[in-house]
C-alpha cells in the first residue's frame, strides 16, 4: 500500500545539495533514477526536476528503511529524510556530487511499471514512442530543462514590458472568423445553431481595439491557432508575445524591440546582443540573400551576372535577359574540393525541386576550370562571368537564369541555405536583424488579384500611396520583421487609422464596402470614435525559446506537441465524438471522398 506525505515537508530540491549544506537535515522527494545494491550499502539516485542526489542506506540505517531501499526501482516515487553528508567516493559529473543524503526515514509514495524507454538525457528511443508516453518523456532532464528556460524567458518577457509601461490584457479564445491568411479552426456554436465561433489566428483586431479603449500600451503572452501545414518551427497552436502601443511610429516599436531581445539575452543567456540592430529593406535582402529572412552569419551573397552575360553565346542566358529575367550567381569560395561533379548534380536536382529549370555552374579546381556552359562562350565572355563572379582558383560558381527575376532570387535563397549545411560554413552565434519595407501586395496565382502580403490594416508608405490604384506593385507597407539567424521571430507594422484611408485599401483589395463591413465592421465602427495613431508586432515565443536553446523542433520547447499530421498521440487525438453531441450542435457529417 502505497505511503503517504503526512509529516514529511520537503526542505529542498534534489538538485540545490552542497558541500556548505553537510551536517543539516534534508527532507527530498522525487523519482529513482537507479538503485544500486553492494551488499551491506545501498545507493539510490534520487531525480526531480532540478538535479539528482544520492541517498545512501548503510549499517547504521534502520532494517526496515534498508529494506524498503531493496526494493526500490526506476521510476518509483518515494520521500526520504535524512542527514546530508559529505561522499567519501564524489562524483565529478553532478552538481550534487561532494555530498549525499544518509536516508533515516524512508517513504514509498507510488510503485512503477517499468517504463517503455529510459528516462534519461539524449534518449536515443524513436519520437513517436516518447511522444505517446509524453509525461515520461518530459521527466528527461534535457526537456525540463528546455520548459523551464520557456518558463523564465516567459517572466522576463512580462518583467521587461512591464517595465516600459506595457499593460497585459486578454484578448477571448472564441472570436468571429475574419480572413487572416490561413484556414481557422471553427467551433462550432449550440446555443446559435449553424453559427461558428473561431480560434484566433492572433488578436490582431482586439489589440487594435485596445487602443481605441486607451490603453496606450498592450502585452499579452497569446495563445494562436492556424489550420496550415506543419514543420519543425510551426504547431497548429502556439505563442506569441503580442504587443500593441499608440501614438508611436516605426521606430518607437523597433526601439522597444530592441530593448527586448537585447535585456531578454542579457538576462537569460547573458549574452550581449548589439543594438540597433542591422537593417535592410525587402528588396535588398532578396537582392543580397534570395530571402526576406536571410540567415547573416555567413555571406555567399548573390551576385548579379546579367550584364556579363547579355548578348553572350549560351541561349539560357541571354534569353533570361531578353525576357527581362535575370541570371545570377553564388560563389562558394574554396568549395572545389568539396563540391565534385557528383554533388553538383544532386544540387541541380535540388534546384529543380523546388521549381527552376536547371544550374550552370563553373568549378575552378588546380587542375583545371570546368563548366557545365564553356563550351557555348568565347574566352572573352567566360572571363567576363568570372571576373564578375569574383571567381577565383578553388571556388564553384553556381548559376541560375530565368525569364523572372523572382524565381532566380528565391532559388538561389533557397540554394544558399543548402551549400551552408554541405560545406564547413561557421554559423554560430545570434544575428539579428531588422526587414523593413515590405510589399503592401502581392500577387495570387490561385485568384488571380493582388491580395494583402500582411494584414489589410497595414498603413504604406506615404510615398507609395499615389500607386494604390495604378501600380499595386509600386505599394510598400511600414512593415517589418525581425529575423534571427534566418528565423522570422516576429512581424508588424504600423496601421491605418484614417477611415478615408482603410476604405481605399479596401477597394484597392478587392473588397465592397458591403463586404469589408461584414467583415470588420466592428473595427471600422470603433475606429469612427477617435483611434489613436498605433502599431506593434508580435514575436513567437515558442521560436525564441527554440533559437535561445539551439534545439532542432519546436516539440522540443512545447509541452504537448502536435506531429507532422496534426495529431497528438498522447491522448490520440483529434478523435471522433459521438452522435448525440453532433445532433446538439445540428452538425451531420460528410464523407470527404
Amino acid at each position: 500500500m502505497a505511503e503517504t506525505i503526512v509529516g514529511l515537508k520537503r526542505t529542498a530540491y534534489c538538485g540545490t545539495f552542497r558541500e556548505e549544506h553537510a551536517g543539516q537535515q534534508a527532507t527530498v522527494y522525487g523519482w529513482v533514477q537507479r538503485q544500486r545494491d553492494l551488499g551491506q550499502l545501498i545507493f539510490v539516485d534520487l531525480r526531480d526536476r532540478t538535479g539528482i542526489v544520492q541517498l545512501a542506506f548503510d549499517q547504521n540505517t534502520d532494517k526496515a528503511v534498508f529494506e524498503k531501499a531493496f526494493s526500490l526501482r526506476s521510476e518509483y516515487v518515494v520521500a526520504a529524510r535524512g542527514v546530508v553528508r559529505v561522499r567519501s567516493s564524489r562524483n565529478a559529473d553532478i552538481p550534487t556530487g561532494d555530498v549525499e543524503i544518509a536516508v533515516e526515514e524512508l517513504r514509498i509514495l507510488n510503485k512503477a511499471e517499468t517504463p517503455p524507454f529510459e528516462i534519461v538525457e539524449n534518449c536515443a528511443t524513436a519520437e513517436s514512442t516518447r511522444l505517446k508516453y509524453r509525461y515520461l518523456d518530459l521527466r528527461r532532464p534535457d526537456l525540463q530543462r528546455n520548459l523551464l528556460m520557456r518558463h523564465r524567458i516567459a517572466k522576463a518577457t512580462r518583467d521587461y514590458f512591464d517595465s516600459q509601461g506595457f499593460i497585459e490584457l486578454e484578448t477571448p479564445m472564441l472570436i468571429k472568423s475574419t480572413p487572416e491568411g490561413a484556414r481557422d479552426f471553427l467551433v462550432p456554436s449550440r446555443v446559435h445553431n449553424g453559427e461558428f465561433y473561431a480560434l484566433p489566428q492572433s488578436p490582431q483586431l482586439y489589440k487594435q481595439l485596445s487602443m481605441v479603449a486607451g490603453f496606450d500600451r498592450y502585452i499579452q503572452l497569446a495563445r494562436c491557432f492556424r489550420d496550415e501545414d506543419l514543420r519543425a518551427d510551426r504547431q497548429p497552436e502556439f505563442t506569441q508575445i503580442d504587443m500593441e502601443m499608440s501614438f508611436v511610429d516605426v521606430e518607437d516599436v523597433l526601439a522597444i524591440g530592441e530593448g527586448y531581445i537585447h535585456s531578454l539575452f542579457k538576462e537569460v543567456l547573458d549574452v550581449d546582443i548589439p543594438v540597433p540592430f542591422p537593417r535592410l529593406t525587402y528588396t535588398e535582402a532578396m537582392e543580397r540573400y534570395g530571402s526576406d529572412k536571410p540567415d547573416t552569419r555567413f555571406g555567399m551573397e548573390i551576385i548579379d551576372l546579367t550584364a556579363a552575360v547579355k548578348g553572350c553565346g549560351f541561349g539560357v542566358f541571354s534569353s533570361a535577359v531578353e525576357a527581362g529575367g535575370a541570371v545570377r550567381c553564388l560563389n562558394a569560395k574554396g568549395a572545389a574540393a568539396t563540391l565534385s561533379r557528383k554533388e553538383i548534380d544532386k544540387l541541380t536536382e535540388f534546384v529543380k525541386g523546388i521549381g527552376a529549370k536547371g544550374l550552370a555552374w563553373v568549378r575552378w579546381t588546380e587542375e583545371n576550370c570546368t563548366s557545365s556552359f564553356g563550351k557555348f562562350l568565347s574566352d572573352d565572355e567566360m572571363q567576363a562571368v568570372l571576373s564578375a563572379a569574383g571567381a577565383e582558383q578553388g571556388d564553384v560558381v553556381l548559376i541560375v537564369a530565368d525569364g523572372s527575376k523572382k524565381n532566380v532570387l528565391t532559388t538561389l535563397g533557397s540554394l544558399r541555405l543548402e551549400l551552408a549545411n554541405k560545406l564547413p560554413i561557421a554559423r554560430e552565434g545570434y544575428n539579428v536583424l531588422w526587414i523593413t519595407e515590405f510589399p503592401f501586395f502581392e500577387w495570387d496565382e490561385e485568384s488571380n488579384t493582388w491580395v494583402a502580403m500582411h494584414h489589410p490594416f497595414t498603413s504604406p508608405l506615404d510615398e507609395c500611396i499615389e500607386y494604390l490604384d495604378t501600380a499595386p506593385e509600386k505599394v510598400f507597407a511600414k512593415a517589418y520583421d525581425m529575423v534571427l539567424n534566418g528565423i522570422e521571430l516576429a512581424s508588424g507594422s504600423i496601421r491605418i487609422t484614417n477611415p478615408d484611408l482603410q476604405a481605399h485599401m479596401f477597394r484597392a483589395l478587392g473588397l465592397s464596402e458591403e463586404e469589408a463591413h461584414k467583415k470588420f465592421g466592428f473595427l471600422l465602427d470603433a475606429f469612427r470614435y477617435g483611434a489613436p495613431p498605433h502599431g506593434g508586432m508580435a514575436i513567437g515565443l515558442d521560436r525564441l525559446v527554440m533559437q535561445m536553446l539551439g534545439a532542432a523542433s519546436l516539440r522540443d520547447v512545447v509541452a504537448y506537441p502536435k506531429v507532422q499530421n496534426m495529431t497528438e498521440l498522447m491522448t490520440e487525438c483529434p478523435s471522433a465524438v459521438d452522435e448525440q453531441q453532433l445532433q446538439e450542435l445540428g452538425i451531420a457529417l460528410l464523407k470527404k471522398d
